[in-house]
């Protein structure tokens, strides 16, 4: 029998693919066409979307690498998704912070001053991040075992590397094709 933890996880999983796929029919949801490989007008999915996905399949496939208990589960969920959240945020706060820098040089206008004061905030921002991430896994860690720590750990390699893999296949997949 398919313990409770798994049930959930599964669920959770199953509502986050089905809307994305509603999402995907639906372009008024997700914002935006694409022509598909066929030269077709495909709906695409929004960036937010994938990453919900994303963090769907990282919840079920961390649940069962790390081999959280039914009664460890529901303080799981909770603070694994914050440590998702706070990652995500991060992310966010670190590209927009980098575009501004960006728009800042390319219009050539901006002193020194305006320069490293964008510098000293980016630099600011990715150390509350730091720290932010470290307190969110300092949270997990108090309801996991040793060992499950080091999974998590492990595990957290294996995702980011997994996420490289399928962005790097997606790029890959939409470059068009040449033309002998």
């Amino acid at each position: 029998m398919m313990k409770l933890s798994t049930r959930l996880g599964v669920l959770v999983c199953g509502i986050c693919l089905s809307g994305a796929a509603f999402a995907a029919q639906d372009s008024g949801i997700a914002g935006a066409r694409g022509r598909g490989r066929s030269g077709v007008d495909e709906p695409t999915i929004a960036p937010a979307e994938i990453q919900r996905m994303f963090d769907a399949y990282a919840l079920l496939q961390a649940q069962a690498q790390l081999q959280v208990t039914d009664d460890q589960y529901p303080r799981f969920l909770a603070r694994f998704k914050a440590l998702l959240d706070v990652r995500r945020r991060a992310l966010f706060e670190h590209g927009r912070m980098v575009a501004e820098l960006r728009r800042l040089l390319m219009e050539g206008q901006a002193d020194e001053s305006q320069i490293k004061d964008r510098l000293q905030a980016l630099d600011d921002a990715e150390a509350r991040a730091r720290a932010d991430a470290k307190k969110a896994l300092d949270a997990l860690d108090q309801i996991l075992d040793v060992r499950q720590q080091a999974r998590l750990r492990v595990f957290d390699e294996q995702m980011e590397r997994r996420k490289l893999e399928l962005v790097t296949r997606a790029r890959l997949a939409n470059r068009p094709k040449r033309q002998p």
